[in-house]
């Protein structure tokens, strides 16, 4: 191991110091940060090419170096022979410009122990990739080691030399006279750039329509950097010295050939003997057998051979080449497109990149991230072609990974995050990055979705397209897991509440509640509780879509395991505003249903809940009653209980087992061992007198001479509906069995709540749901004389329990009260008595808690028979046509002429009636 490190070290400073020592000095380096090897190319692949940046513009370059050393082994003409040639190469590859030919940054400098120049940043030669590796790093680069060409690749970079040859030959009335892959560069899209121009020929007629060309004669004991490739020249250069364009076509077909032939020419040339190896060569190429192209596409093979041809007039020229329908791949054509697009208008580039998603998927995720994206982020500078240019950069950042997004993509697309011109691409821009918004969170850093992402979605949500608006509120819950609590706290639900309460769409509103329900997982409760719930009720619009949309946020929070209301504000906010929006004419029947279902559900919980605390508690008490026995505490240090249990030691209230606690919380014995005889005397009379309170009968009520008969009446029946109340504690919410109706009442049968007379009657809420004994403000208890002449107004907790019971003597068994008088009173020979009849006659000045309760009753109505009554007492069903308020012929009586007694309440015409009246 130490052994492999210690040679991986020696590697590395040798690299360096081969790096330091060969551009040490050259004056490229004033300019420019000369970085790692990473390929060659050249002549010979005599350049070494390095990565650099531009010191002023970190703008990256490669440096093409080439060390004098590498020709120590010649003499000093041969060694200024080859600087000369690599000199002219250089030069002329500098003064031409075409898209085709690698792009020189910086000139050609020299210094005594270098060559060096800049182009734009290359990847490595067509010959590192193709397999020739000299003058490369060691440890060979893996990027180039494992680099393998596509099917597109190839094809459009012959294109691409084709169409450079084509510039060359007809614009610059030059030929290259050495084309070969080791002049071919892959630059870092992966375009292929044609160099190595250091036996270039030029016309030397170029104004006439023939153009002639003169090359040297072959000599063989130049150095083989002062030679052309001999394997890639065509026979007549060698054979005949005469060259033309011809002659680069018929070099074409041999690096045609050595692309797909593993980068084996089509002959091997002996350089010892070269002219007797072009003779043989001739000779074949004369009769070239089909098994020297097989490995060529079908497609292409026939090109190929003329292009072999030995006769240079039946070769295709350049311009012929790059119309072949070899070329004419998708791919290929789309990548040439990329080329040009500078020369298009915005409508021609708007056109081709909307149909350029279809192409995308086709390609090599090579291709498009190093030779599509570049091209298409340049446009990011032209806003009008951003919202067209956009959706293919999003979905070639889908294929890459995190790292190739952040590096490749995200630097060009943080300006177009904050582009507001124009307004019209500035809204498409939003509507492309909120359909792509999981994408954006997902690979985005987090630093730059807090400066970036996010505040692009909250100009969404303000926005004024409501386009724009509904797309954000349906995509926020896609991506809310990504969004950091406190951005979603403090930024993110402000401005969605905002948009609910400001817009006047109706499609804004709904989706803002949706968009809430769906992110309540992802808040704390009180926070919910805090600022979503009371916002519910600041909503000013009663449509059903958004009435339903308030009860789905209370169903998701009352029912999500994180959240859940607590039973007071369920009992003091949540269950009064839900009710009161269940009412409301707007919803049909099932949308009720749905509002009542969620109110038994929140009704039980608060009852299960409650009921469960008043349990604990009164266990607790009994067992802090169990403990307080003679001898074991005094008086004077007995616990403190509660108001209640205070006044059910005074009026010895009946406890859950039957047992009167009156008689069970009798005063501790103190130890009359330790007593005075005056002691003993005092505590003796005191017992005495507290046996006589038990033992004394309650006062009877006052009686009151009613004025006439129907007070009477009244008095009794009151007591009658009060007894009735009393068994509501023990209610649930399942619907029980449903009497029988009474013929003649309005109101429907599946009431909990029945009558003296055996009607059901109606409680004013749900039918199925009943009455909620928490719900009734009504309590009695003795508290002196004429207690039962009219209604308690105390302010205690009701306890419907208590009216259950006979009020009886204290310590005296509970028996079942006497209702006879109710038995007569109910015959139907007897007249109806009306309901207000039956209450206390206010004093004058004062106000009675129960009329107060329910408020002032609405006038009466006569019932319909046989018509089913809803809530409140409209028939089930809506409109006009099935209410009876709007049809009175539905009525089977005129309605009685109400008539007003000395307190001005008025008489209704039925006990039914004035049970409406009452209970609304």
């Amino acid at each position: 191991m130490e052994s492999m490190l210690n040679k991986l070290k020696s590697t590395v400073t040798k690299v360096t110091a081969d790096v330091t020592s060969a551009v040490m000095g050259n004056p490229v380096t004033r300019e420019f940060e000369v970085g790692r090897h990473l390929a060659s190319g050249g002549p010979g692949l005599c350049w070494r090419i390095y990565n650099g940046t531009k010191k002023s513009t970190k703008q990256e370059v490669a440096v093409f170096v080439f060390d004098k050393k590498m020709v120590d082994k010649y003499q000093k003409f041969e060694k200024d022979q080859i600087v000369d040639s690599l000199k002219k190469g250089v030069q002329q590859l500098t003064r031409l410009r075409h898209p085709r030919l690698l792009t020189v940054q910086h000139p050609l400098e020299e210094s005594r122990d270098c060559l060096a120049f800049c182009t734009e940043p290359v990847f490595a030669s067509l010959a590192n990739v193709l397999g020739q590796w000299d003058n490369l790093p060691s440890p060979m680069p893996n990027d180039i080691k494992e680099y393998k060409l596509y099917d597109v690749e190839t094809k459009f970079g012959l294109l691409q030399i084709s169409e450079g040859l084509s510039f060359l030959h007809s614009g610059v009335k030059m030929v290259h006279g050495n084309l070969c892959p080791e002049n071919i560069i892959l630059n870092k899209s992966g375009a292929w750039k044609i160099m190595g121009f250091d036996f270039s020929i030029s016309s030397i007629n170029p104004s006439d329509t023939e153009l002639k060309y003169t090359c040297k004669e072959w000599e063989p004991n130049l150095p083989p950097l002062c030679l052309p490739n001999p394997e890639y020249l065509a026979p007549e250069y060698i054979l005949s010295v005469s060259c033309d364009a011809a002659s680069d076509m018929y070099s074409l077909g041999v690096v045609m050939h050595a692309v797909f032939n593993e980068g084996k020419p089509v002959f091997q040339v002996n350089k010892h003997d070269i002219f007797k190896s072009f003779s043989r060569q001739l000779d074949q190429l004369s009769s070239i057998s089909p098994a020297v192209l097989n490995k060529l596409p079908e497609e292409v093979r026939e090109h190929v051979k003329m292009l072999l041809s030995v006769a240079p007039n039946v070769r295709p020229d350049a311009d012929q080449m790059t119309k072949i329908p070899f070329f004419d791949d998708v791919g290929a054509v789309t990548l040439q497109y990329f080329d040009s697009l500078f020369q298009r208008d915005n409508l021609q580039k708007s056109q081709f990149y909307k149909s350029l998603p279809k192409v995308l998927p086709k390609l090599p995720k090579r291709v498009v991230v190093y030779r599509i994206l570049p091209a298409l982020t340049s446009e990011f500078v032209n806003p009008d072609m951003v919202p067209f240019v956009l959706p293919n950069v999003l979905l070639i950042a889908e294929q890459c990974t995190k790292e190739e997004y952040v590096r490749l993509i995200m630097p060009d697309l943080t300006p177009v995050f904050k582009q507001q011109e124009p307004v019209q691409a500035s809204n498409m821009i939003l509507l492309i990055f909120l359909q792509k918004m999981d994408l954006l969170l997902t690979k985005t850093p987090s630093e730059d979705i807090k400066n970036s992402v996010l505040p692009m979605v909250y100009r969404a949500l303000e926005a004024p397209s409501v386009q724009i608006q509904e797309l954000c509120l349906n995509i926020i819950p896609t991506f809310a897991n990504l969004i950091d609590y406190p951005s979603m706290k403090n930024s993110l639900i402000p401005r969605i509440k905002s948009a609910c309460l400001q817009t006047s769409s109706l499609a804004v509103r709904v989706n803002s509640l949706v968009c809430l329900g769906k992110i309540l997982e992802y808040l704390d409760k009180w926070y919910v509780i805090d600022e979503i719930l009371p916002f519910l009720q600041q909503i000013p619009s009663r449509e059903p879509a958004v009435l339903m949309g308030i009860l789905g946020i209370y169903k998701c929070t009352f029912s999500h395991k994180k959240l859940g209301i607590p039973k007071e504000h369920l009992a003091s906010k949540s269950l009064p505003h839900l009710v009161s929006l269940s009412i409301d004419n707007n919803l049909n029947l099932n949308q009720f249903n749905s509002f009542m279902v969620v109110i038994r559900d929140m009704l039980g919980r608060m009852e299960a809940e409650h009921k469960t605390k008043l349990e604990q508690l009164h266990i607790m008490q009994e067992q802090q009653r169990s403990l307080n026995i003679p001898g074991n505490q005094s008086e004077n240090t007995k616990s403190p209980l509660s108001s209640v249990n205070q006044i059910e030691d005074i009026f010895g209230s009946t406890g859950v087992n039957g047992k009167e606690n009156g008689s069970a919380a009798t005063a501790p014995q103190p130890n009359r061992m330790s007593l005075t005889l005056e002691e003993k005397q005092r505590l003796a009379k005191e017992q005495e007198q507290a046996a006589k309170l038990r033992n004394q009968q309650p006062l009877a009520p006052q009686s009151i001479k009613p004025a006439n008969t129907t007070n009477t009446k009244t008095k009794d029946l009151t007591s009658s509906l009060l007894n009735s109340m009393t068994s509501l504690n023990s209610l649930s919410l399942t619907n029980p069995a449903r009497p029988a109706p009474v013929q003649g009442s309005t109101f429907p049968s599946s009431g909990p709540m029945v009558g003296s007379m055996g009607a059901p009657v109606s409680n004013g809420f749900n039918p199925p749901m009943g009455f909620q004994a928490g719900g009734m403000g009504m309590g009695m208890r003795p508290t002196g004389p004429g207690l039962y002449s009219g209604m308690a107004t105390t302010t205690s907790t009701p306890n419907f329990g208590a009216l259950t019971q006979n009020q009886g003597p204290i310590g005296q068994t509970n028996k079942n009260p006497d209702l006879s008088a109710l038995d007569s009173l109910f015959t139907p020979s007897q007249p109806k008595v009306t309901l207000n009849q039956m209450g206390p006659k206010a004093t004058p000045g004062t106000n009675s808690p129960w009329l107060n309760q329910y408020g002032s009753a609405p006038s009466a109505q006569t019932p319909m028979h046989g018509a089913p009554v809803g809530i409140g007492g409209v028939p089930s069903g809506f409109g006009m046509q099935a209410n009876p308020f709007f049809n009175p012929q539905n009525f089977s009586q005129p309605a009685a002429a109400p008539s007003v007694n000395q307190s001005g309440i008025k008489h209704s015409a039925s006990v039914n009636n004035d049970l409406k009246d009452l209970f609304g």
